[in-house]
């Protein structure tokens, strides 16, 4: 039987151009971190080219969806992740669909960005 609900709809989202992360000593910042996960940068892979739910990335990157939930929560309070759309399940559940925020991240030593997280 057909679900009243989408499923995938198409996803309309523009990533910001570019991100800047600026390294000054005197300021923490904890992108680097973040991003030195090798489950993080999965994750950002696997959302590259087209936006994905939580379930869809684990399927992606082979790893749990606790796993990737909690890497899902770090990228987007780095503001590197954003929710871009919500899906809805066959059963009627919502589902968050997930894209890339920048698609440049560039880091700057020392010196004040334009923007910066």
């Amino acid at each position: 039987m057909a679900s009243v609900f989408p499923h995938h709809p198409p996803v309309d989202y523009a990533p910001r151009e570019q991100t800047n992360v600026v390294v000054n000593g005197t300021e923490p910042t904890d992108v680097l971190q973040i991003l030195s996960s090798e489950a993080a940068q999965e994750i950002l892979g696997a959302v590259r080219d087209n936006p994905r739910t939580a379930s869809d990335i684990a399927d992606a990157v082979d790893r749990s969806l606790q796993s990737v939930s909690y890497h899902l929560d770090r990228l987007c309070e780095a503001d590197l992740i954003e929710p871009a759309e919500t899906w809805y399940s066959e059963k009627g559940t919502e589902m968050t669909v997930y894209a890339l925020a920048t698609e440049r991240l560039v880091v700057q030593f020392g010196a004040s960005a334009d923007r910066s997280v």
